[in-house]
Order: structure tokens, then C-alpha cells, then sequence
């Protein structure tokens, strides 16, 4: 009979047998965490209440959107409106740009000079 040694757990144990812990999972974890805890923390600074949602990305990250406070849809940029005081989307709010609302205009004010 073999006798029995205290580091001598029995037969040894694969690789593939046990879960894995790796770093890089952990940190991507904390990272996306902290990022989601950094912007509420600045949103709620600034006294507003709009959600942020996410994306997957295609290598297996994740993107970060504000949800539109009116229409809840995903958008990276809000705008707080002049004269009303609302927050929103472009769309919503009937926000356009300005090359779109005085189209021809900019190439006679470029001739006239």
C-alpha cells in the first residue's frame, strides 16, 4: 500500500476541469461599471434625470447612448431646447442644422463677396 503524503491530493487535476478567473475578464467588467457609475454621477450633477442605455459593439464591447427623455429612443447626443427648456432629441424637439435650413443661401452669400 502507498502511503499517503499531506500534498498528495490523489489523481492530478486538468487544466480544463477547473473554472478559469482571468484578469482581463474582471477589468472589463470594473471598467464598464465604472464608466456606467462616472456618467450617471455627471448627469445627476447637472440635475437632469435621462437614462443611458447600451450597445453591443462588434468586438464585444459595449457602447454607451442617452435614452431620449420624450421618445426613449437611443441617442448620443441631447440638446436642451432655447425657448421651451426641454431636453431631447434633434428629432423631438424639431431641431434642424443649419446647411439643411438655408440651402442656396450660403453660395450667394459666397458670390456676393
Amino acid at each position: 500500500m502507498k502511503t499517503l503524503n499531506p500534498n498528495d491530493f490523489g489523481k492530478p487535476q486538468l487544466v480544463e476541469e477547473c473554472q478559469k478567473i482571468r484578469i482581463d475578464d474582471f477589468l472589463k467588467t470594473c471598467r464598464v461599471e465604472l464608466k456606467r457609475q462616472t456618467l450617471n454621477l455627471e448627469i445627476e450633477a447637472r440635475g437632469l434625470k435621462i437614462e443611458l442605455t447600451t450597445s453591443k459593439t462588434s468586438f464585444d464591447g459595449q457602447r454607451f447612448w442617452f435614452a431620449c427623455p420624450i421618445c426613449k429612443k437611443r441617442v448620443g447626443v441631447l440638446y436642451e431646447h432655447p425657448i421651451l427648456g426641454k431636453i431631447g432629441c434633434r428629432e423631438c424637439l424639431r431641431l434642424d442644422y443649419t446647411k439643411r435650413r438655408y440651402k442656396g443661401m450660403v453660395e450667394v452669400r459666397a458670390l456676393n463677396k
